[in-house]
């Protein structure tokens, strides 16, 4: 079966097929180009982020990557809905930190294409053979789902199975973590890397336990391959580092999802991926789902979100936390409605998100960035969709390459900044650290 899938791997990347698990697209990288920023709307957080002293752990680390004092990378994970899943506004944001701290990797990344024509930044992925499952979106409370982890989905290799992953340069990898399952005697996966070939073994001391397991590689190298040596190998995902000093940023999106998808995850995959993917920084961008519920209960969704803030604290106590506000967004066919044409309104709800978020992350000591301040505030979807170059696409909702470059930008400069004001405040006035 190895020798099979070897050849069919070769032949994939010799040809350039980029094969998609379970029938998804072609997916092709999309190159980083800089944009003219216009200047960041105006907002009651101070330079757009409140409670920037929750985020005193990543920026403890950031400044001992630039002492020289940290051997692994600062992992920043981003998880939420289809503004996470493209990795165009975190492309930006790693692009931003790693030209400053360093780059210490591609990060983490679903465990096959999550939907038609997945195209991340840094790397290109190809797939044959796995089946890919996802759970029902906002599952109803005690609705049985499929076991995922933080990524949303999982896969299971048939016959001939394989995964491959070309990075960019400057992106190489030189630790491969893989979080799954064996379900099966001896190593379940066997990784293609670095002119090595070297099983994992993902056996548990159950068959559904879930292993995670980090595999050094001999080198720096910009093609990895990820082959099953038994069938109905589970991998829910993939972690590509450089396994050095610098800045990683991870993007877990789903598209549609909110945050009673993120509750829905597996606790169980949740711990063991948070254990060896040790991020410094958690970033949740959820609310634009729920923006749209009309339905949605404040009180319930109030509770709900302190709820996954604990959450993620219990199971990563050394990571910083931070809650993207949610953006500003259109419905269409609102009579008298805050748009040029006058048939555009935000949802109600959006409001009732924002507010809680807002609340909640200052109750709880979680830094909170104004993402509907920094685009422009009321109605801004708008005026952005209507700009020469759209930033806003058609549906006032998601942000075209343009847009998520911009305020990606908007973004990781809000973070320098407050993490150059966090070290400037360490220092006395003789230059010494206080």
């Amino acid at each position: 079966m190895a020798t099979t899938a070897a050849a069919l791997s070769a032949g994939l990347w010799a040809a350039g097929l980029w094969i998609a698990a379970s029938g998804a697209g072609l997916a092709q990288e999309i190159p980083y180009t800089a944009v003219a920023a216009p200047p960041a709307g105006e907002s009651d957080c101070p330079g757009g982020l409140c409670q920037a002293e929750g985020l005193s752990g990543v920026f403890e680390a950031l400044a001992a990557t630039e002492a020289g004092q940290r051997t692994r990378p600062v992992h920043i994970l981003q998880i939420g809905d289809s503004h996470t899943a493209g990795d165009r506004i975190t492309g930006k944001l790693r692009a931003d930190l790693q030209a400053r701290f360093g780059a210490a990797g591609r990060g983490v990344l679903p465990p096959g294409p999550p939907y038609d024509n997945y195209a991340p930044y840094q790397v290109r992925m190809a797939a044959a053979g796995w089946v890919a499952e996802s759970p029902t979106l906002q599952p109803s409370a005690g609705t049985p789902s499929t076991r995922v982890g933080l990524a949303g989905m999982r896969t299971t290799g048939g016959e001939g199975a394989l995964i491959g992953f070309e990075l960019d340069p400057g992106a190489e990898a030189s630790v491969v973590g893989v979080c799954g399952r064996a379900r099966g005697p001896g190593a379940g996966l066997s990784v293609e890397a670095g002119g090595m070939a070297r099983g994992l073994d993902f056996n548990g001391t159950t068959p559904d336990q879930e292993v995670c397991r980090e595999l050094a590689l001999p080198g720096p190298t910009a093609s990895v391959r990820l082959v099953p040596l038994e069938r109905g190998v589970v991998m829910d995902s993939v972690m590509l580092s450089g396994g050095r000093p610098g800045a990683m940023v991870s993007s877990l999106g789903v598209i549609g999802a909110t945050l009673r998808d993120l509750a829905s995850r597996d606790e169980a995959i949740a711990a063991a991926e948070l254990a060896m993917w040790r991020p410094s920084l958690i970033v949740l961008a959820f609310g634009t789902n729920e923006g749209f519920d009309d339905a949605l209960h404040g009180r319930a969704y109030e509770a709900l979100l302190r709820e996954q803030i604990a959450r993620m604290r219990r199971l990563a106590p050394a990571a910083s936390l931070m809650l993207l506000g949610a953006p500003d967004a259109l419905r269409s066919g609102v009579a008298g409605g805050c748009s040029a044409d006058g048939q555009r309104a935000p949802p109600p709800s959006l409001a009732v998100v924002r507010d809680v978020q807002r609340r909640v992350a200052a109750d709880m000591g979680v830094a909170f960035w104004d993402w509907r301040g920094r685009m422009g505030g009321e109605c801004s979807a708008d005026r952005l969709a209507l700009r020469d170059d759209p930033f806003m696409r058609g549906d006032r909702v998601h942000f075209t390459n343009t847009g998520a470059d911009w305020i990606g930008g908007v973004l990781s400069r809000d973070l320098l900044a407050a993490y150059d004001g966090w070290k400037a405040a360490r220092v006395t006035p003789a230059g010494e650290p206080q």
